[in-house]
């Protein structure tokens, strides 16, 4: 009997022996394995410096004028924080509900794995993670979030390796700079601007509750998404630091989640065509690209806000609109490139291309200016045939003689044609291309009735140009760029604007007396629904059959440029620019510069000494009278007398004898032509200086 149990025991206790000696050597082995697993980790894991200063992204923020975080782009990581820098109760929250026992593991919680694989079996589903803060920092680093079995594995064992190259501390740092609480924001100063618009520094413990609470669901908790959830979950985080000791019962009733004040959010949909045409800037401005970067900009948000109410307020249904606004500097106060952004991101104002109609004549009459005309000078309104262009009026009538400022002010055709033909197309060209548009002119002769292409913001710029005296104005938005010193804490300036407004464009009469034009054309001419109460100068613009309306003006150092039309170029009936663009103009500009002092337009006008000589003078003076003359070897010579004296030189050369009687011959009959030419012409004379006859008000023509 005793044998048989022998017999019947010896196989199975061998078996028994056998299956634990194997499951010892399979173990022994196993902790080899992941001994040599996680050495091999160790001496590949980068140092601390370098995890400290590789975030995965670039973050740019962009302010507005006044310091306002208007637009954030790409992940957040906000400024790093040392372990002694980040507070000691976000510090004890974080560690209270992701990781109780992070003091005294080893990297992995063996309690925690239990706990979850309990919850697994009772509720049939992962409910329940058992990952460490440390391996969730591995994740976060190394890894990505697949449900495998084998990213498992290489999760423990990089925390194992993680646990043995950096201090607790150091890991806590590093979870604490980089692990993802929603919104875009990585790390907790991040997370802290997002939610409540300050350091983590500051953090007190109501607001370290509510961050705390996110890692777990970021989206699902994130304050901006869910205020109540948010809460409710900073409630709970709560509990378990009691729970865990960190705080006593007494510091939780007295934290208040439902009082956190949130950070209000950017307005982002009136301002991101403005901060779409910066930030495609930055590129050419820094040669920055990982560390976060603060892009200060020029947008006024009060201006902006007005600039969108005032153009969806009077865009004709069915149409689109574009508004800039230029301080005098060429700083961008508003820019609206459509009436919706999140309907349509294209940026209007300084994408498209569209025909300007007379709103171009500010070129034609800039040329004009420059090459002898005056405001008061006598123009005839009357049919002309340009190489079988025949322009024509609005009121399919002409008017006869009237004065240049007339003709401005009611965006006379016949007039600007005549202009443009005696100028030439080229020096109209040359004009525009000096005031800064930027797109191809055409050379046709209706090219001085506006029918080249143009962009809203170059035109815009232009007339800037003419209120800031003729000399040139170039529009910008970013004013500075900048970063943190990660040594020193302290703000770096990458990039600030220089302001160059020395460049002369034309002299400072003739931007006087263009606007002397532009100031009636708003007083008397198209552009009256532009008036706003104050000195302002402007001009309408509108293309043939009402596909584009234009108002562009100024006032007190603010130059706005207004456009409407269809994207798809067709007719917008009733669409001229004397109303709706002149309308949204003074609409807009009756508050952007309601806090402004009125200024007066210096149109007194200095002419310079070629103008205001006459044709005689050239024939006396002596113009020897300074000069020295020498000889062939550099000797000196007496100067020739002008004046009947014969100073002839010694070979015969020099001006002789000036015969008076010829003299006066000379004048009469250069009197005599210059009187035949303007009866050839049939054309008054410029220096006929008649008042002009009364003209009867008349909406503009729009461009053939």
């Amino acid at each position: 009997m005793a044998a048989s149990r022998a017999k019947t025991r010896g196989p199975v206790w061998r078996i028994t022996i056998g299956l634990i000696k194997f499951g010892l050597y399979a173990t022994f082995l196993g902790i080899v394995a992941l001994a040599v697993a996680v050495g091999i980790a160790m001496s590949s894991l980068p140092d601390f410096e370098t995890l400290q200063s590789s975030p995965n992204g670039q973050t740019v923020r962009v302010h507005a004028a006044d310091g306002t975080v208007i637009f954030a782009m790409g992940p957040s990581y906000g400024q790093w924080l040392r372990h002694d820098e980040i507070p000691e109760i976000m510090r004890d929250a974080m560690i209270s509900v992701e990781d109780r026992r992070f003091e005294s593991h080893i990297g992995v919680d063996p309690i925690g794995i239990a706990r979850s694989v309990r919850v697994r079996i009772e509720r049939g589903s992962w409910v329940q993670g058992g990952s460490t803060i440390t391996q969730q920092l591995a994740r976060n680093l190394f890894l990505t979030n697949t449900r495998t079995f084998g990213r498992k594995i290489r999760e423990i064992i990089l925390a194992l390796a993680m646990e043995r190259t950096f201090t607790k501390d150091q890991i806590l740092e590093l979870y604490l700079n980089r692990v993802y609480f929603g919104g875009g924001a990585y790390g907790i100063d991040a997370a802290s601007r997002r939610f409540f618009g300050h350091t983590a520094r500051d953090l007190d413990l109501s607001e370290a509750a509510v961050i705390a609470g996110l890692v777990k669901a970021p989206s699902r908790y994130s304050p901006t998404a869910d205020a109540q959830a948010a809460i409710g979950r900073a409630g709970v985080v709560l509990d378990l630091m009691v729970e865990t000791g960190r705080i006593g019962a007494s510091e939780a009733a007295a934290a208040a989640p439902n009082d956190v004040a949130l950070a209000p959010q950017p307005r982002r949909n009136s301002v991101r065509y403005f901060t779409d045409w910066t930030l495609n800037q930055l590129d050419l401005l820094i040669d920055e690209t990982r560390a976060p970067i603060d892009v200060w900009t020029t947008l006024d948000l009060d201006m902006q806000a007005q600039a969108v109410n005032s153009v969806r307020a009077h865009t004709p249904e069915g149409a689109q609109a574009a508004l800039v606004s230029l301080d005098r500097d060429g700083a961008v106060r508003a820019m609206v490139g459509g009436t919706d952004y999140v309907t349509s991101n294209y940026n209007r104002a300084v994408t498209a291309v569209r025909q300007p109609g007379s709103a171009w004549k500010l070129f034609v009459y800039l040329a004009a200016l420059e090459n002898g005309y005056t405001p008061s000078d006598r123009v005839v309104d009357e049919p002309i045939d340009w190489n079988g262009w025949q322009p024509r009026n609005s009121s399919g009538r002409f008017s006869g003689e009237m004065d240049v400022r007339s003709a401005f002010a009611y965006s006379v055709n016949t007039v600007a044609a005549q202009l443009g033909a005696e100028v030439g197309l080229h020096t109209v060209a040359n004009m525009a291309q000096r005031f800064g548009i930027t797109t191809p002119i055409n050379t046709h002769p209706s090219m001085v009735l506006g029918t080249s292409d143009v962009r809203v913001i170059d035109m815009a710029r232009a007339f800037a140009s003419v209120h800031a005296g003729g000399t040139a104005v170039e529009p910008y938005g970013i004013v500075r760029v900048t970063m943190e010193d990660p040594d020193t804490r302290e703000e770096v300036e990458l990039y600030r604007a220089e302001i160059d407004q020395s460049r002369v464009l034309v002299a400072p009469y003739v931007a006087a007396e263009m606007t002397d034009l532009l100031q009636t054309a708003v007083a008397t001419g198209t552009g009256r629904a532009a008036q706003i109460g104050r000195p302002v100068a402007g001009k309408t613009g509108t293309t043939s059959s009402n596909r584009d309306g234009w108002f562009v003006g100024f006032s007190s150092g603010l130059t706005t440029a207004v456009w409407m039309g269809r994207d798809d170029a067709r007719r917008v009936a009733g669409l001229q620019g004397g109303r709706a663009p002149a309308r949204a103009f003074a609409d807009f500009m009756r508050y952007a510069v309601s806090n402004r002092p009125v200024e007066e337009f210096d149109t007194e006008v200095t002419l310079p000494e070629w103008r205001l000589e006459g044709e005689d003078d050239a024939y006396f003076g002596d113009p020897y009278a300074d000069e020295i003359f020498v000889d062939e070897n550099g000797m000196p010579i007496p100067a020739p007398d002008i004046y009947g004296e014969d100073r002839r030189y010694e070979d015969g050369s020099g001006p002789g004898n000036m015969d008076e009687e010829w003299l006066d011959e000379v004048l009469r009959r250069s009197e005599g032509d210059r009187r035949a030419e303007r009866e050839r012409d049939n054309a008054p004379s410029r220096d006929d200086r008649e008042p002009a006859p009364a003209i009867r008000s008349q909406e503009e023509q729009p461009t053939q």
